[in-house]
């Protein structure tokens, strides 16, 4: 699956994706996709791994899911569900130092929040 995604990713359409849809699509799932970017960006990532996270978001980038993102409450369950594979996959790569950044984005697009709701990734 993630060599056909895999091409529709790039930082500028990944990043395009969510300034557009981070407020439907929920803190979770954006918390999920920054926390699988900053995984991407650390050089002491291995290659496999990166190829993983690039096909995961290059999912949730693809404007054709299985379940349309334009759907209320359920249109995102898809990605999540893919990126939260991936997120599984090379969790041995996602430390204090990504788990910080990701934090810190989130808190320029959504302010203040309760971190409970990201609790569990």
């Amino acid at each position: 699956m993630n060599q056909k995604y895999e091409k529709h990713y790039s930082e500028e359409s990944f990043f395009n994706k969510i300034i557009r849809y981070a407020k439907s699509a929920g803190i979770k799932v954006i918390y999920v996709a920054l926390l699988l970017y900053y995984t991407l960006k650390k050089p002491s990532t291995p290659p496999w791994a990166k190829t993983a996270i690039i096909g995961a978001l290059g999912y949730f980038i693809f404007p054709i899911d299985l379940i349309p993102d334009i759907l209320p409450g359920v249109g995102y369950v898809d990605d999540l569900s893919v990126m939260a594979a991936a997120l599984a996959t090379v969790a041995a790569y996602i430390d204090d130092e990504v788990r910080e950044q990701a934090k810190e984005k989130l808190k320029d697009w959504f302010g203040d929040f309760d971190e409970k709701k990201i609790e569990g990734y």
